[in-house]
């Protein structure tokens, strides 16, 4: 996953970039809203982690741009503020869940973890895509039940195009998505995984929208 990180505190920031990168997360670090993007036209983010105090504004200014842009990205509100009213106005802001300072970093990856379920509804541990099944803490695949032996690379592949059935992920997306912590993987590498994939889950599966990137079609 990449994790967008909105937080103005150096050691918090660091601590936060720390524990997602031992989850195997990817994630980019901005400081001031300003430095923000106004909307995102891409699934290039997973989940925003978002704080309401930065120095040259408010985060739920922020969050009320974005839902009026229609970004639907999860976002996770990380504040040290603990009145009742300022939590109440956060999820009602559009906030999908709400993380009072200081806290275990153990809770956040736990809690980023289900608000990016719910998002790509897929609530439970096996993920249903018509006759795909995918379940990723087992890192197995099924097509009409049937078990598909896929390599660590075409599994990863298949989990970042499942995160958005029916949305086309960028092959840049993908690119930086398949190797968080080292050198983007080359998009004619991309090609070549996408290709092993459907021989051995069905063409029909993968759309590839020329020029942009892939969509995994939900049937």
């Amino acid at each position: 996953m990449h994790i967008l990180v909105i937080e103005d505190d150096l050691d918090l920031g660091r601590a936060m970039q720390k524990a997602l990168q031992l989850e195997g997360m990817h994630s980019t670090w901005l400081r001031r809203a300003g430095d923000a993007p106004a909307t995102f036209p891409a699934p290039e983010y997973d989940c925003i982690l978002l704080d309401l105090g930065l120095p040259d504004g408010d985060g739920m200014t922020l969050l009320s741009r974005w839902r009026r842009a229609g970004v639907a990205i999860p976002v996770i509100i990380v504040t040290a503020r603990l009145a009742l009213d300022e939590r109440l106005a956060g999820l009602d802001g559009g906030a999908d869940d709400f993380l009072v300072k200081p806290f275990a970093m153990a809770e956040l990856v736990s809690r980023m973890n289900a608000v990016t379920r719910r998002h790509a509804r897929h609530a439970g541990d096996v993920w249903r895509l018509g006759p795909l099944e995918i379940a990723p803490r087992a890192r197995t695949v099924r097509v009409d039940g049937i078990p598909v032996d896929l390599s660590p690379r075409e599994f990863q592949l298949l989990l970042e195009l499942a995160r958005y059935p029916g949305a086309v992920v960028a092959k840049s997306a993908l690119s930086t998505r398949l190797e968080p912590h080292g050198e983007p993987v080359n998009f004619a590498a991309i090609d070549v995984h996408v290709f092993n994939l459907r021989n051995k889950i069905g063409s029909a599966h993968i759309r590839t929208v020329r020029g942009i990137g892939y969509v995994l079609e939900p049937q």
